[in-house]
Formats: structure tokens, C-alpha cells, sequence
């Protein structure tokens, strides 16, 4: 935790994302209410930033959202208003969720391990929930079609991230009378056994043979592990860019 403390004195405590921006955010937003300048959004993004934000953002911007809502928390600690943030944050999930029931996801999975795919006897997926703000194609595209069960789908997502799309996960999941759980899904710790990892030692664990494997990131370091950890045996299918 990181205590707020304005001009001496103690206002209250405040977790920080851990994510590249969050420091500077947190210490221009403090600034500025120190110095009872104006408090907007534009203290949490550049003016490029905020347009560039109006279109779909790799990774359904996670790391923007987590600085809202740093911008959000800072705002009901110091009482000043965030309504702008609220509709930033509205207008960047609905992009988002936009984009992603817009496009068929098989046009952007890959046979990554081998030049041509081998016979299955079952399919599977393991899933970095967090890039994805919609899930309509993976289940459309993916799950149905290759008929992989629940049983068979692997998930896991770090508390932050839980905490702040949870809701929106399961109501996207409803439509599909499914919830988190049921699937297999882990809830990670903080400062470890994070969600990238578990998704992979499950893997290895199971030490797959002959199974079509739907590996769902955008996360570069994951797929390239993922391929090195994969029997040659198995279809291995990564989402590209």
C-alpha cells in the first residue's frame, strides 16, 4: 500500500497497478491536487493518448483501465469528481468489447509448432482471459466448432484484473450459461503464481499428446513458451497480432 499524504498531512492508503505508468500517475494526480490545479483525465493521459484510446487498443487496454481506476480511487480518497473518467472508462470498454464480437477469431489463430496439423483425439484451451474484453468469437469460432468441453478449458486471471472485469466476464459468460467456474479456473496471488505462469505448468503438467491445443494471449512471451513446452504430436494453435 502507498499512503496519500498532502501538504503533512495524512489523507489514506492506496494500492498501486503494477504496471509501467501507475507511479507517474499517482504522483502527477497528487501534485496537482496539492497545488488545487484543475483534476481531469488529461493528468492520466496525453491528449494523443486520449485519441488514440477512441479505437480498439491491443490487450483490450487493461493497463489504461487499471490507471482509471488508480485516477478513480484518487478521486474518492481526495473528493474531487472523476465523472470524465467514468465515461472514458465506459467508452473504452464498449471500443473494446466492439472490436472483439466484430471478428472472427479463427482468422487470427496459427498452427505455430509444425507446417502442417497431425490427427487429434481432443481439443483443449488454455486461456489469458484478461486480453480478451469480449469472448463471443472464442466460443462462436472455437469451442463449439471443435467441441472442446468445459473440462478441457483452463483459465486463470490475477486478482487485480478480477477485481476489475470480473463482472463483465461473467456477463459475457452468461450468454453461454457458463461462469468462471465452470471451467477450470485459477485465481492467482499477488506477486505470484501469476496467470501467464499457472496457464503454462498446467500445460507441461498434463503433458498433452495428439490434441489439438488452443493457446488464447497476445502475450509474445507466452506463445513462444507455450511452443517449446508442446509435443510435437499436438496441434498447436496461437493467436497471432
Amino acid at each position: 500500500m502507498t499512503k496519500i499524504s498532502i501538504e503533512h498531512k495524512f489523507r489514506g492508503n492506496i494500492e498501486l497497478p503494477e504496471n509501467r505508468y501507475a507511479k507517474d500517475v499517482f504522483f502527477r494526480v497528487k501534485q496537482a491536487y496539492a497545488n488545487h490545479a484543475k483534476m481531469s483525465i488529461n493528468l492520466v493521459f496525453s491528449p494523443n493518448k486520449l485519441q488514440s484510446l477512441k479505437t480498439y487498443t491491443k490487450g483490450a487496454a487493461a493497463d489504461e483501465l487499471e490507471n482509471l481506476k488508480l485516477y478513480m480511487k484518487l478521486g474518492e480518497i481526495l473528493g474531487f469528481s472523476t465523472e470524465d473518467a467514468q465515461k472514458l472508462k465506459d467508452s473504452i470498454l464498449f471500443v473494446n468489447d466492439t472490436a472483439h464480437s466484430n471478428f472472427n477469431i479463427t482468422k487470427r489463430v496459427t498452427l505455430s509448432n509444425k507446417a502442417k496439423k497431425t490427427k487429434a483425439s481432443a481439443s483443449y484451451m488454455f486461456w489469458d482471459i484478461e486480453n480478451f474484453s469480449s469472448i463471443s468469437s472464442i466460443f462462436s469460432d472455437l469451442i463449439e466448432p471443435y467441441k472442446i468441453p468445459d473440462e478441457h478449458i483452463y483459465l486463470a486471471a490475477n486478482p487485480d484484473s478480477l477485481y476489475l472485469f470480473k463482472a463483465e466476464w461473467e456477463a459475457n459468460l452468461y450468454d453461454y450459461a457458463k461462469t468462471l467456474h465452470s471451467f477450470n479456473f485459477t485465481k492467482c496471488d499477488h506477486g505470484k503464481n501469476v496467470a501467464d505462469d499457472v496457464l503454462l505448468e498446467k500445460y507441461k503438467e498434463m503433458q498433452l499428446k495428439n490434441a489439438n491445443v488452443f493457446m488464447m494471449t497476445f502475450d509474445r512471451e507466452l506463445k513462444e513458451r507455450f511452443i517449446e513446452a508442446s509435443h510435437p504430436s499436438n496441434n498447436l494453435y496461437i493467436m497471432g497480432k
